[in-house]
């Protein structure tokens, strides 16, 4: 797939709809689970300032720009993405052609309970079959009960909703034991499903304006959101000195 590097972080030129396609045919492999993450400004600019995240952020399989400022970060490299492709619409997406192929889906993170009110919705939405649920908060000895848990439900998709960098580096170092087939990281997106988060207006969606709905939302989030700013003059800065493809 064709792709632009931002900041050293590439990403790929995929539609949701293309996203999709290529996830579900990842379902139809054997061998290691492919991982798919779906970095925002802030997420790059994490890798710009890590090494080893930017190098984990590398070697996932799919990697989708879930944010607006990612697009315009594209633009200026002169190598435009045709449009965002945010992760929690991709899961959707993702769900309702899983529920007509009768894949199933294991969902692991977020607060105890907002997993398997997420799965309920999913289930009656779009009649995916869930796997399991397991929170996210855990010790070592919890942690093995979960692999072992997801090993024995051997789901088709793993989705590890930790936050950012916590599940791509859960996932980087996991996935080679894993009985599944993908394991996506999703951030808050089990809050969304399971009713606890409400998701910014489509009117915030299309403009591109989903971050202040939810720094109005939440405050307490202007720090991380300070990341945006220093993103975009980053990109301008020295945007150019990574090669594109």
């Amino acid at each position: 797939m064709d792709n632009v590097n931002i900041l050293g972080v590439t990403i790929h030129h995929v539609t949701i709809p293309e996203a999709v396609d290529c996830i579900m045919g990842y379902l139809e492999e054997n061998g290691t689970a492919r991982a798919v993450y779906t970095p925002n400004s802030e997420i790059i600019m994490m890798g710009y300032r890590d090494e080893e995240l930017r190098k984990i952020l590398n070697r996932a399989d799919l990697r989708t720009a879930d944010g607006i400022g990612v697009v315009y970060a594209s633009r200026i490299l002169k190598k435009p993405l045709r449009a965002r492709a945010a992760g929690f619409d991709i899961a959707c997406t993702l769900f309702e052609k899983m529920g007509k192929k009768g894949k199933t889906v294991y969902l692991f993170g977020s607060k105890p309970g907002i997993a398997e009110r997420a799965g309920e919705e999913i289930n009656r939405r779009w009649g995916v079959t869930v796997a399991g649920c397991a929170d996210g908060y855990f010790d070592a000895e919890k942690e093995a009960a979960i692999i072992a848990d997801i090993n024995e439900k051997r789901p088709d998709v793993l989705l590890v909703c930790l936050g950012a960098p916590k599940q791509e580096k859960w996932i980087d170092a996991h996935r080679e034991m894993l009985n599944t087939h993908v394991c996506m990281g999703l951030g808050g997106s089990l809050d969304v499903l399971a009713g606890n988060v409400k998701r910014a207006p489509l009117f915030f969606q299309k403009t591109g304006l989903e971050w202040f709905y939810r720094l109005c939302k939440e405050p307490k989030r202007i720090g991380r959101m300070m990341d945006l700013p220093r993103f975009a003059w980053t990109v301008l800065r020295k945007g150019k000195q990574y090669p594109q493809g």
